[in-house]
């Protein structure tokens, strides 16, 4: 089920996002879970305690902390929600890039029709990314991660370290041959070492001693395996018709 929040210091547009919501559900034949929310700092509890969305409806200028603030705060617990800002000014739309934002709603929210069609794209957003992400129990809570951004993951012991495309790195306890047996029907996964889980999307060079990725961090390959690696990467490249030169 899409989950979605919103917050607002403005109790009407409270009311306002949940009736559209409401008659969205009822139109489209949707089941969602949404919850309103009147200051950041109760959103902010909330993710704290383990609290998910897929999608965020946000206000920007609110006492206290604005949105953009908050949202940033938010990146710390979950890349991956949808968050939309409403907002009535629009001078803050180049910093919600810098956060990620999918959408920049300009208030009043308005036509009824305008409102229907962006819950369309994001929530098939959302159902195409929940085919292709894995949720984590970190030490900051429970976080959904886009297996797209996983670089790479390495096991240290009995925790899992997942390293993101943005550098971040995420801990979860678990072992390598358990998360292969999830992964296994993503053919963009490789395992170059018996501690290492490699995504073959950002492999920039393989040598006969390790895998250099577009991060710069070069993963181990076992002494002997270098030619059966390099044929397994060269398959996948294949399939996805990119081009290698030999």
């Amino acid at each position: 089920m899409i989950k979605i929040a919103f917050c607002d210091d403005d109790l009407s547009v409270l009311d306002e996002i949940n009736g559209l919501l409401g008659r969205y559900c009822a139109l489209r034949r949707q089941e969602l879970a949404y919850t309103g929310f009147h200051s950041p700092l109760e959103l902010l509890a909330g993710m704290e305690k383990g609290m998910r969305w897929d999608i965020l409806f946000l206000d920007i200028i609110m006492p206290g902390e604005n949105g953009i603030s908050v949202a940033k705060e938010i990146r710390q617990y979950d890349s991956a929600v949808k968050i939309i800002f409403l907002t009535s000014s629009s001078e803050f739309a180049v910093e919600s890039y810098a956060v990620s934002a999918y959408f920049y709603q300009l208030k009043p929210i308005g036509e009824e029709g305008r409102f229907f069609r962006l819950m369309d794209a994001a929530i098939s957003e959302c159902e195409k990314a929940q085919q292709c992400s894995l949720v984590l129990r970190c030490k900051s809570g429970i976080t959904r991660i886009d297996l797209g951004k996983l670089e790479y993951c390495e096991v240290i012991g009995r925790t899992l370290a997942f390293h993101m495309e943005n550098g971040a790195v995420l801990e979860n306890i678990g072992s390598l041959d358990g998360l292969c047996k999830k992964l296994v029907q993503y053919d963009n996964f490789l395992r170059l070492h018996r501690s290492y889980l490699v995504n073959m999307e950002y492999i920039r060079h393989i040598s006969y001693q390790a895998a250099l990725l577009e991060s710069g961090a070069e993963i181990p390959i076992p002494h002997g395996k270098c030619s059966e690696m390099k044929q397994k990467y060269l398959a996948y490249a294949f399939r996805r018709e990119q081009f290698v030169v030999l």
